[in-house]
């Protein structure tokens, strides 16, 4: 019998408005003076509002923006330690909640960010951690990991177990104004972050593949509802909590090369990272299709009820290209502005992602990434 070690959030609470009671939670995680990290949008739309109501002692960053960059980073911990706060609040959608993994163990100043980039880095403590997401897609709430953009079209992770928060706070009511495009690239990320976990070729086990394939339905059921009626409350927390469900698999059975290819995109390109995963999930699904047949059968059949034995993975890929269409993402990376020519960048790139591709079921070479790029032109 082969050990497993599966570690998520202690405390995590579901509920429509039930950030409401984020005074009450910080008291529970010992936080009195919260600093609360966020993005311009999500305090511009006002949903911060009812939830900062009852508190009246915080310090508000509101400078996150997409795929952060290290200054960034570095301004919020420098902004926390000046504040004297004694928690973190993450509020708003995987970038805020990144920011505030690393403000929390980076404010209490024993240790610089540049020291922590890796596996299992971080030596010192963490102050108490909340974090309220306001998209269904990243699964960073439930999650031990935080990337930083490091350099023109480089991005670095800080992974370790000490980044998981003391509590979740699960309000669909903060999801509902979100575009329809956001909508659906944020949950096409979900639902690769339950596929691969589910296929991961490292500390894959019982518990995460539970609720890979639980998350996994939650999503496909409840995406294009949730897409086409913004207001259907009850897809949008089914939504919210099939992306917390695959956060906790990813986050103990790491993803694989759909990351590993599609960081780049980020990076280079500034493609939002669901758009980018969605771009390149039906062409790596087929690339690893033999080397995780069952697994990717058993996903299959949790969308479609039954599957072809084999069949699984090109199902998938083939129900996941026609969704992107569906619900009007871009489907093809020349849609993106990029060059046929820029595709060897994008493959010499996605080789730097060695903690990533080492957990897909099937080895990617250089020759074989650009090749699946160029599949997804």
């Amino acid at each position: 019998m082969m050990t497993h070690v599966f570690k998520t959030v202690p405390t995590i609470e579901i509920g429509a408005g039930c950030s409401k009671t984020l005074h009450d939670v910080c008291l529970r995680v010992g936080i009195s003076k919260p600093f609360i990290v966020s993005d311009p949008g999500v305090v511009k739309c006002g949903i911060l509002k009812p939830a900062m109501a009852s508190i009246e002692d915080y310090v508000l960053y509101q400078d996150v923006v997409a795929d952060p960059p290290q200054a960034t980073v570095e301004a919020a911990i420098e902004q926390a330690i000046r504040s004297q706060c004694d928690g973190v609040v993450g509020f708003g959608g995987g970038s805020s909640m990144d920011v505030a993994k690393l403000v929390a163990v980076a404010a209490l100043g024993d240790q610089h960010l540049t020291d922590m980039y890796g596996v299992d880095m971080i030596s010192g403590g963490r102050l108490p951690l909340i974090q309220i997401p306001t998209t269904a897609g990243t699964g960073s709430e439930a999650t031990a990991v935080a990337i930083v953009t490091t350099g023109e079209h480089t991005k670095s992770g800080v992974v370790s177990y000490r980044l998981f928060a003391d509590a979740i706070l699960l309000d669909a009511e903060l999801t509902v104004g979100l575009p329809p495009a956001v909508t659906a690239a944020t949950g096409i990320d979900a639902m690769v972050h339950a596929i691969e976990a589910y296929t991961s070729k490292r500390l894959k086990n019982p518990i995460s593949d539970m609720l890979a394939l639980q998350a996994l339905g939650l999503l496909s059921a409840n995406i294009k509802a949730a897409v086409i009626n913004g207001t259907d409350i009850v897809a949008r927390e089914k939504m919210l909590l099939g992306a917390m469900l695959a956060g906790q698999a990813f986050a103990n059975a790491p993803v694989g090369a759909v990351h590993a290819l599609a960081y780049p995109l980020g990076g280079i390109y500034h493609i939002p990272h669901g758009l980018s995963n969605s771009l390149v999930l039906p062409h790596v699904l087929r690339f690893n299709a033999e080397y995780a047949a069952t697994m990717y059968d058993e996903l299959a059949a949790v969308v479609f009820g039954s599957v072809e034995p084999n069949a699984g993975a090109y199902q998938l890929a083939d129900y996941f290209y026609a969704l992107a269409q569906e619900l009007g993402l871009p489907v093809a990376l020349r849609a993106m502005n990029i060059e046929e020519g820029g595709l060897s960048e994008l493959a010499e790139q996605s080789m730097l992602q060695e903690r990533l591709l080492i957990n897909n079921p099937r080895t990617v070479a250089l020759d074989e990434a650009l090749m699946i790029y160029q599949q997804a032109y």
